[in-house]
């Protein structure tokens, strides 16, 4: 397979002059109307990396592959991308695409000394694939670009020493709002939710079924979510709104579980079970399972005696 070039945008002035757009009113932040952009990006050929965060919500036709999954653009469909992050766009079609939308660009700078250079690292659908989009009802959208609106009258006004602290505020606002979105997404998308957890259930059964579990090591999130083809943040996201623990919690839920068996049905000493089961040192195993059990694996294999 052909490798894909990858551009790097550094400025949102560039990304302005790169989409045909005139110069931005605010050299740190802008909002773009979707329908105004002339050339459009590198559909399938090009892969993309900005130094600045990007919001986007879009709609249009046809439908679109981002990763691995596809989207109809009827519905209203938003992005976080992050700065540094690579990602790319597939068609799944060759006919033009009728866009709309806006994108809000945000460069780094411009969060400089604010309370939202350090809280926006809070947000971990910053970290998710491009294709664990956000799908919005019609009445999200609409609280969304209310506060996008209020955005771009603010810099289009005329800037004074209010200006940035509002704008922050909007951003911020606009952030919360997304993950409370999210977190609904997660519950009404039940049947995607819930495969993904039956997957899961099925990755770590097989895992610890192995034999070769002493070689491997402890499964780690990274690997869970990529048997699971999504990112590590949206998982754990995902797994926490539906059951209260993240990914590190389950690995670590159905490694005690193996345990509580191995103690109960066989002689294996501690130390051996320990090592059957990932560990490289039988205190760090003895020093979990007490954590998550409030007993010792030799006070727990008592209780069977």
């Amino acid at each position: 397979m052909e490798q894909r070039q990858t551009i790097r945008i550094k400025t949102i002035s560039e990304f302005h002059q790169s989409r045909g757009l005139p110069a931005p009113e605010h050299p740190l932040i802008s909002v773009i109307d979707y329908s105004k952009i002339e050339r459009p990006a590198d559909i399938g050929e090009t892969n993309w990396m900005f130094d600045f965060y990007q919001i986007a919500v879009k709609r249009g036709t046809p439908k679109m592959k981002y990763g691995q999954q596809e989207y109809d653009f009827d519905e209203g469909v938003m992005f976080f991308i992050s700065p540094n992050q690579i990602f790319g766009i597939e068609p799944d079609a060759n006919t033009k695409v009728k866009r709309s939308g806006w994108m809000l660009l945000i460069h780094r700078d411009f969060l400089w000394n604010t309370s939202l250079a350090k809280t926006i690292k809070q947000y971990e659908y910053f970290d998710y694939s491009v294709n664990e989009a956000l799908f919005l009802s019609e009445k999200e959208e609409e609280t969304l670009n209310c506060i996008i609106q209020n955005i771009r009258q603010e810099y289009h006004s005329n800037i004074d020493k209010f200006s940035k602290q509002i704008i922050i505020s909007q951003i911020e606002t606009l952030l919360n709002y997304s993950e409370r979105f999210y977190n609904r997404q997660f519950i009404t998308r039940e049947k995607s939710s819930h495969k993904i957890l039956e997957r899961l259930e099925e990755i770590l059964n097989d895992y610890f079924k192995n034999d070769d579990v002493a070689i491997k090591g402890l499964p780690s999130v990274q690997f869970i979510a990529g048997e699971l083809n999504v990112s590590p943040k949206y998982l754990s996201s995902l797994l926490k709104v539906l059951t209260g623990q993240n990914t590190q919690q389950h690995i670590h839920e159905k490694l005690i579980e193996k345990a509580k068996e191995k103690l109960s049905t066989t002689d294996l000493s501690v130390s051996e079970i320990a090592y059957e089961l990932g560990f490289e040192h039988p205190q760090s195993f003895s020093k979990l399972f007490k954590t998550k059990t409030r007993q010792s694996p030799l006070k727990f294999r008592a209780s069977f005696n």
